[in-house]
């Protein structure tokens, strides 16, 4: 998996003061988007164990609420499998911090469900980890930028674990 960025200090994408994770490879393509050259899965480099090491010592800061996952495509199967063992490993070091994702896929149709176009076998290991998922494309005609976290009206701000259970 390559990735576009790691904000070590990011205050736009979640609650507080957060590290944020931009991984490469998106499928959706939503017009407008505004981080479209992270839909190229070579897009920046190569995560490593080195980069993972960096996320989590960053994480360590008494003043980082938590960690966000954006793109390009957290949910693409080939960012799946990266991604589920770090959202892991990130929870068992700091239960207290929340993790937020973003999507473009709608969770309760795609990435929820066992049939879901992107649900795979490493999807519910990154839910069971994830606090907040914004899902839903960028649509323009949509688009609102009074809305926190989010660009269009058609996304959600979605408490996982706050959600009945199917």
């Amino acid at each position: 998996m390559n990735y576009g960025t790691i904000k070590k200090y990011d205050i736009a994408d979640g609650l507080g003061v957060r590290v944020s994770l931009f991984v490469s490879g998106c499928r959706v393509h939503c017009p407008g988007c505004q981080n479209h050259v992270t839909w190229d899965f070579d897009y920046g480099q190569e995560f490593t164990a080195e980069s993972e090491k960096e996320i989590l010592e960053a994480l360590s800061a008494p003043q980082i609420s938590g960690f966000s996952l954006l793109g390009g495509e957290p949910f693409e199967p080939e960012n799946q499998e990266v991604l589920a063992p770090l959202l892991e490993k990130i929870k068992k070091a700091y239960p207290q911090k929340d993790i937020w994702c973003w999507t473009g896929y709608i969770y309760d149709r795609d990435i929820l469900p066992p049939d879901g176009k992107k649900h795979t076998a490493y999807t519910d290991r990154m839910l069971a980890c994830i606090d907040t998922l914004v899902d839903g494309p960028f649509i323009i005609e949509e688009r609102d930028l009074t809305l926190n976290f989010r660009g269009s009206r058609n996304q959600r701000i979605l408490k996982i674990h706050e959600i009945p259970p199917r």
